[in-house]
């Protein structure tokens, strides 16, 4: 090979790899750019982003979960249970089962509700009922929009660092919907936040004209002190604070 040839070799391949390299930081530029709109977008997050969100994360747990067909026995029974519970507090409701044993159920700001088959393996019609009011509770009352606002932050933050060029952190990023929809669905709520979402779920029974006591009684029923999660006040606490409600009639 001649020196001029070499030479001309040479310089493509040094502009080869110069030209890679700023193909690389565009691409490094443009995920730090959505990191930080993602961040943004969190910090000024409306009611419509939220719902947005609920419906994407939604349709992810449906697509990762085996579901109750309407005509099998979970199934039915679930829309026995919540007959006429089309909407709630200005909140257009969709209910279904999830086949998990489980004891668990939740719900997102879109309207999306879903009852693990565990808990109602567990539980009474009316202890179901109480169960789904206290988790509409979360949605009315605005623990889920912060949670929401918590995940889309980190997964934002999340983006900033596979941006970085850290191979596992930019793996995570990838798997963005899935880490938010997980990260809603499993956040565990303040005590303050239980305790509120359980004084809503009471109400929730009083104005359907459902057995409020299902509530002391669900509650009795689960495991540990700390109910559900370890997040929650204690099971008997929680009982307590229900019965209290019902002798006073408010």
């Amino acid at each position: 090979m001649n020196k001029t040839l070499s030479h001309s070799l040479a310089s493509a391949l040094a502009l080869g790899t110069f030209a890679a390299a700023q193909r690389a930081e565009a691409i490094d530029l443009e995920g730090a750019l959505g990191a930080g709109a993602k961040l943004g977008k969190a910090a000024t997050l409306s009611d419509k982003d939220v719902i947005a969100s609920a419906n994407e994360a939604c349709a992810y747990m449906d697509k990762q979960n085996k579901i109750a067909p309407p005509g099998s026995a979970y199934g039915a029974r679930l829309a026995k249970i919540v007959k006429g519970l089309e909407g709630e507090d200005g909140l257009r409701l969709n209910f279904k089962v999830y086949q998990n044993p489980d004891i668990n159920a939740w719900a997102m700001a879109n309207g999306c509700v879903r009852v693990y088959s565990g808990l109602l393996d567990k539980a009474t019609d009316d202890e179901v009922r109480g169960v789904i009011g206290h988790e509409i509770g979360h949605v009315k009352l605005g623990h889920t929009k912060s949670k929401m606002k918590t995940a889309l932050l980190a997964a934002g933050a999340r983006e900033g660092v596979a941006a970085s060029g850290d191979n596992k952190a930019a793996s995570v990023a990838q798997s963005n919907l899935g880490g938010l929809a997980e990260t809603v669905v499993n956040s565990q709520f303040s005590q303050k936040e239980e305790s509120a979402a359980d004084e809503y779920g009471y109400r929730f029974m009083v104005k359907h004209k459902y057995d409020p006591q299902a509530m002391v009684t669900m509650f009795r029923k689960l495991p540990g002190k700390g109910g559900l999660t370890s997040s929650h006040p204690g099971s008997e606490q929680r009982a307590q604070k229900i019965e209290k409600l019902i002798k006073k009639g408010s």
